[in-house]
């Protein structure tokens, strides 16, 4: 549109443009020096060629101002060449994920403390939409992310306390169909199976586990570029969002930056874990998914006013809704999984502990039909939150349940991780300890759990990482008996039910209670196994065969006529 640059001058910026993409940096004064060398040489020096402030408002305005570097330009021009760009246009078709650490100090479940937690986040890029999110206590792990990706394909339940205003309220499907379909009353929470996931670049993104998830539910995980921002902006700016319309508001709350924090935030913190989850999908359900969303207008209506929840209401009248809820068994089929061979005895062998169940004694010894790398052996899956079971789908696509074989027949274990099996494994190895069966570890991971000190003086004497620990701990098993559906059925009797059971929040002293008594529901197991088929009689009480000895007792009156027999019968001393 500028009368200066003429068809001479676009085709010598053009050409300019790409040899500097090509060589290292330079700046715009230079630029300007190959625009002029390339018409002098390639038109002739009577062409006029514009001053260098034309140049440059040209430049910036076909090409940015260029503050990125060389090699992330690069990559962006190649991108734009290629004409890859993403036009996202329906729901679910690109949704970011992102974690960062709240800026709201929480109480920890086990000791009451005030800890930071992590806040991970997935945003639908189209609607805006919040579809789930989870707190964890420490960094999320590829499980917390596996479930976060299930969490998106499954309806929010009604929680209690939630009025109508917030049941599913999107036309063309009635919240009774959603309800019939789930079994409970649906949140008016979009969900929908993702097509492409964005992420950054950190190393829960990065493993095997994550890439096996991408492929049984069928989603692309496509990492932003480094360095740039604006391939999941929506996502950072959500957390902004976030902090200012809600979190600044609570007590506890820390701010972002050190010097900015108040006198004592870890004083003030009065939300639990829980109460925050709470809070936080209360005010995505109310407040989030109802606001006005401004600039972020769809292209069809840049002039309406839109929210995450008309957004997607429009997008179900024009495009359709898939309504496809995946099922229960999708949890087992999310966590890592381990190909081993079935021992005749003992099980499988997962991570350092032994699992068996009945489930196995059609295959035990027996190869797998599975071909390929893992050919012969069976697929066994694990929870990493919580080590006491793991999970076997038999060739007829039934799940069951295995139990590690250091589990005491009846009483409950506390729930305990990854970290503290290998704990377990290292003090069992630096003991000498050197145990034929799992049972035999039992004692030692319950001392790990429990502690050593008595427990008026454990909240003191236990150092405070080792008590993060504990609360991260607890607080995993928590997550993982919410995640768990609902146990297959097994047959006859059995204690596999403890596998889909919820697990209630407890503070330190009741979950080391729960330890002692399994250790002592464990010693009083081997003792009745080892007195198998012998009588039991009770011990007699402290002092009574003194007090039957003793020649100073005065006898009871069932045994005055003994007394007189005795004395009846009784030689008489000579005088």
């Amino acid at each position: 549109t500028r009368p200066a640059i003429t068809g001479e001058v676009r085709e010598a910026i053009a050409a300019v443009r790409a040899e500097t993409l090509h060589r290292s940096r330079v700046s715009m004064k230079t630029r300007e020096r190959m625009i002029r060398q390339y018409v002098r040489e390639m038109f002739g020096p009577d062409v006029p060629v514009p001053c260098y402030t034309t140049l440059r408002a040209v430049w910036v305005e076909w090409f940015g101002p260029g503050g990125a570097r060389q090699r992330y330009a690069r990559s962006a021009a190649r991108l734009q060449s290629a004409g890859e760009h993403v036009v996202i246009g329906r729901p679910g078709q690109v949704v970011a994920l992102d974690t960062t650490e709240l800026a709201v100090m929480v109480r920890e479940g086990v000791f009451g403390e005030a800890v930071p937690v992590h806040l991970t986040l997935a945003m639908d890029v189209y609607t805006h939409s919040l579809v789930a999110f989870r707190l964890t206590l420490v960094s999320d792990t590829s499980t917390d992310v596996a479930m976060l990706l299930r969490d998106v394909m499954l309806p929010l339940p009604l929680r209690p306390g939630w009025g109508a205003d917030m049941e599913w309220p999107y036309p063309g499907i009635p919240a009774t169909v959603v309800a019939q379909l789930t079994g409970y009353k649906v949140a008016a929470l979009p969900f929908f199976a993702p097509e492409t996931v964005t992420t950054d670049h950190g190393s829960v993104y990065k493993n095997h586990h994550l890439v096996e998830v991408q492929r049984v539910i069928g989603v692309n995980i496509l990492p932003a570029r480094v360095l740039r921002p604006t391939d999941k902006q929506a996502v950072e700016r959500a957390f902004a969002a976030i902090q200012s319309l809600l979190l600044e508001f609570l007590l506890g709350y820390r701010g972002v930056d050190a010097a900015d924090r108040g006198e004592d935030p870890e004083g003030d913190a009065v939300w639990t874990i829980d109460e925050m989850e709470h809070l936080i999908a209360t005010w995505v359900v109310k407040v989030w998914q109802n606001r006005v969303l401004g600039g972020h207008a769809p292209a069809w209506d840049p002039g309406g006013r839109h929210s995450p929840n008309t957004l997607f209401a429009a997008a179900m009248a024009q495009g359709g809704f898939g309504l496809q809820i995946p099922a229960a068994e999708l949890f087992y089929e999310l966590l890592p999984a381990h190909h081993v061979k079935i021992h005749n005895r003992r099980g499988v062998k997962i991570k350092g502990l032994w699992y068996d169940g009945p489930a196995l004694d059609p295959y035990r010894n027996t190869p797998s039909p599975r071909g390929g790398v893992h050919a012969g052996t069976w697929r066994i899956h694990r929870d990493p939150r919580d080590r006491r079971f793991a999970y076997f789908q038999d060739p007829q696509h039934q799940w069951h349940v295995l139990r590690w074989t250091g589990l005491p027949p009846e009483g409950t274990v506390p729930s305990f991780a990854d970290a503290r099996v290998q704990e377990l494994l290292r003090a069992a190895r630096d003991g000498g300890l050197a145990p034929r069966t799992d049972a035999e570890l039992l004692p030692v991971l319950l001392e790990l759990i429990g502690g050593h000190t008595p427990v008026t003086e454990w909240p003191t004497q236990i150092p405070r990482h080792k008590r993060t620990g504990h609360a991260r701990e607890a607080a995993q098993g928590e997550a993982a008996a919410a995640d768990r559906p609902a146990p297959p059925p097994e047959p006859g009797p059995g204690p596999a039910s403890e596998a889909g059971a919820t697990v209630v929040a407890m503070r330190w002293p009741d979950r080391a209670r729960q330890a002692a008594d399994a250790v002592d529901d464990e010693r009083r197991r081997r003792r009745e196994q080892a007195l198998a088929g012998q009588a039991i009689t009770a011990p007699p009480r402290m002092g009574d065969e003194l007090r039957r000895r003793s020649l100073l007792i005065l006898p009871g009156e069932d045994d005055d006529a003994t007394v007189t027999t005795v004395a009846a019968h009784r030689p008489e001393a000579p005088r």
